[in-house]
Order: structure tokens, then sequence, then C-alpha cells
């Protein structure tokens, strides 16, 4: 289902007919993607889609049941996630997760441990985000939901990644402070860095993706590039429909979770898989 890019070259990033289980559960089931250098790859669908899952096993915090992930023509399916680090993936990872006991330059410390040779320093991640060197002292967990965001981007651009994971950037933060960190990508991208992004607000992720694919319940719905689908397409492929069928009923109720597609204004929710919480 990848849509050909000609003239790309070979993929930095791809992953070949991944099985993923939680338990039981099978969270992804046979997906595929090819990321080439430059691009910024967004990944949408709604709560327990397994975007979240694809990107946590990207990173090697989860263990495929079947499938391959190469990155730069290397197989790195069984490699550790440090090694992977070392070897230029980087994560953002859902709810930040930053160590609320240590301070704003403590966090980015930690992210440089694993730290590539390349332009990203704490100095310039300072420069970056204005108001972070004069709190570079104060304790993350006094930060607010925005600022802490942007410290969990800076402690993954230290390490001088190649390919940023960056999960559902958006969650949980006002519409003003999530244009303010999409406001920035241009300077990232600039470096040279390959981005793969989990969105929760389908509107922002086709305003800065040069490539989308849909998951649905573990599987690949859509995929291509945002210029080349429509609206319609993109909303049959988030709730399952089949092209025709009209605007969704309503969105599954129970928790906030991915946003509806361009237009819908909604939040959907819905069952969760267990160990994929927001995926």
């Amino acid at each position: 289902m990848n849509a050909p890019r000609p003239g790309n070259g070979t993929p930095l990033l791809e992953v070949r007919d991944l099985v993923v289980h939680h338990g039981q559960l099978r969270a992804l089931d046979g997906v595929s993607l090819r990321v080439f250098p430059g691009e910024v790859y967004a990944i949408i669908g709604a709560n327990g889609a397994g975007k979240s899952t694809l990107l946590r096993t990207i990173a090697g915090l989860h263990q495929p049941t079947e499938g391959a992930i190469l990155y730069d023509g290397k197989d790195m399916t069984k490699v550790r996630p440090e090694r992977r680090a070392t070897a230029g993936i980087a994560m953002v990872p859902e709810g930040r997760r930053l160590f609320g006991s240590l301070t704003v330059e403590e966090n980015l410390q930690v992210g440089a441990t694993y730290a590539r040779k390349g332009p990203w320093t704490i100095e310039r991640v300072y420069e970056l985000f204005g108001w972070m060197s004069e709190r570079r002292t104060q304790r993350t967990a006094q930060l607010s939901g925005g600022e802490q965001q942007s410290v969990a981007i800076g402690r993954a651009l230290v390490a001088n990644p190649r390919v940023l994971l960056l999960d559902e950037l958006s969650l949980g933060l006002a519409p003003v402070v999530v244009q303010r960190i999409y406001a920035m990508l241009p300077q990232i991208l600039a470096t040279g860095l390959t981005v793969l992004l989990v969105e929760q607000d389908v509107s922002q992720a086709l305003r800065v993706a040069s490539h989308l694919q849909c998951l649905l319940e573990g599987h690949t719905t859509l995929e291509g590039r945002p210029s080349d689908v429509t609206p319609a397409q993109v909303e049959a492929a988030y709730f399952g429909l089949a092209e025709g069928d009209g605007r969704a009923e309503g969105p599954p109720q129970g928790g906030s979770g991915g946003m509806g597609p361009p237009g819908s204004g909604g939040v959907t929710g819905g069952v969760v898989p267990p160990g994929e919480k927001g995926a």
C-alpha cells in the first residue's frame, strides 16, 4: 500500500509487514511504511489504532511478533533501544516522560547520554526555545505542559538523531501552544532531520506532513501525500467507513484522544488496548 515517491532514493527508515502483540491483542497487523530522508511522515488514527505502538516498536521499546525494521539499510529489528539511539533514532514519547525532580538542564543532559556528533547542543536548544536558558535550573515538574513538551523535544534533539519520532505532540496542550511548537519544525528540519510523527490533530498533520498514513485497528487504511487525498477519504479511513457512507453518526465515547478528520471539530475517544495508552 506504499505510494511511490520517485526520485527520493533509498528509504532512511523502513517497516516491513510489522505485527505486534500486547498479550493476546494484535495491536499492529502487517503494517509497512517507508520514510525518506528529509520527510515529515505523519501517522494518524483514532485511539487504539496502533500509532504509539508503531513508534515504540521502531524505537525498540516493543518487540514485534513478525516483520522487520530497517534503518539506513540495516536490520534493526532485534537491536536494543540504546543502540538505536546511538545509531540516530530518537523519540519524544507521548506524555513527555521527563524526570520531574530534575532541572531543565539535567533533563537535557540525560538526552545527551547517547549523543551522536552533530549540530545540536544544549546551547543550541536554548537558542531554539528562547525562554529555556533563563530557567535551566528550574525543576521540570514546575513547568507548564507546553514548556515540558519543549524540554522533551530538546532532550531528543541533543542526541543528534537522523530520525526524530514525535508521539502526540499536541496531546493535552492549548491550540496556541501547539502552533508555537510546530512553528519551530522548519528550523529543526533545516538541520537535516527526518521526522516520523503521530498526531491526534489530523488538520495539523495534514498541514505539516509531506506523507500521510492512517491506521485503524492495527491496519493501514490510507497512505499517500496530503495533496493527493480528500477530506472524505481521510474520514473514511479514520472511521473505517466505506467511501460514500457519509459522516459517522458520532465519534466513539470514552476518554479524549485523536481529533476527528479535518472539519469535524470534534474529539474522538474509544477503547485503548492494554499497554497502549493514547495510541
